[in-house]
């Protein structure tokens, strides 16, 4: 798995874990957290499929 594709999961779900804890304390700031963990959910299916393809170039 490609390394920016983990660091992308990892920020993912640590944006879900504030978002929830901002929206738990009665924050509206939760709304930034749910953005970036779709900016970083599309980076890390991105990166997957990127890589897919790559070794799936070397291959044939």
């Amino acid at each position: 798995m490609p390394r920016l594709a983990v660091f992308a999961i990892v920020v993912c779900v640590l944006s879900v874990a504030a978002a929830v804890v901002a929206f738990v304390e009665g924050s509206f700031l939760g709304i930034i957290w749910v953005l970036l963990a779709g900016l970083t959910s599309n980076m890390a299916w991105f990166y997957l499929r990127k890589a897919k393809a790559e070794k799936a170039a070397r291959t044939s």
